[in-house]
């Protein structure tokens, strides 16, 4: 048993992850992430850590229950995001690539637009995954993927620039499939300029 502010600490610790056995019991696997708070790379807001968020139980479950419904509604967010960016099934090679390029540049920036602090990056990795098993691919496949064509050159507490982002999104479809994204695409002009309103 620790004392003084280590104690503190490992005693709020140890208060949310009960709180959070609790809730992944009740809800399930998509509640996972209701605490993952921005300066741990996530979406959340209104929750901070165990050592700043768990005061009196009042308080605390009203943080609880504030930062739970800020994850469902991150979640449908990013869902519905996943949906818009998709590649159509019958996609050809060169159409798939372009999809999957501008898909990555889109949903990189939705991860830095979460509030997310130093390790935003990590967030962006996971976004990547899931919506790339959100297409039919296999998980493992999809985190090699992203991977491969972030390749470290997203820094901690450092916003890239748009260049590399797009780097990284042309290196995530030219991976996948074979196939440069970058073409004359004005068929998908209308479509380019509603993802660009996100």
């Amino acid at each position: 048993m620790l004392s003084g502010m280590a104690g503190w600490w490992q005693g709020e610790s140890w208060c949310e992850s009960q709180v959070d056995a609790i809730i992944r019991e009740r809800y399930g696997t998509w509640a996972w992430g209701w605490n993952w708070y921005h300066y741990s790379s996530g979406p959340i807001g209104n929750w901070t850590g165990g050592p700043s968020s768990v005061t009196t139980p009042d308080e605390t479950a009203e943080r609880v229950v504030a930062a739970l419904l800020e994850w469902r509604e991150w979640l449908g967010r990013t869902a519905r995001r996943f949906t818009e960016l998709a590649p159509p099934p019958d996609a050809s090679p060169e159409d798939r690539s372009w999809h999957l390029e501008r898909a990555c540049v889109r949903l990189v920036t939705h991860t830095m637009d979460s509030g997310a602090d130093n390790a935003w990056r990590g967030q962006t990795s996971i976004v990547l995954g899931w919506f790339l098993t959100s297409t039919g691919m296999d998980r493992a496949e999809a985190a090699r993927a992203v991977e491969r064509a972030i390749g470290g050159r997203f820094k901690s507490w450092v916003y890239p620039e748009r260049s590399l982002i797009e780097s990284v999104g042309e290196d995530l479809a030219v991976g996948l499939t074979g196939h440069s994204p970058y073409r004359d695409h004005r068929e998908w002009e209308g479509l380019e300029k509603l993802h660009d309103l996100y």
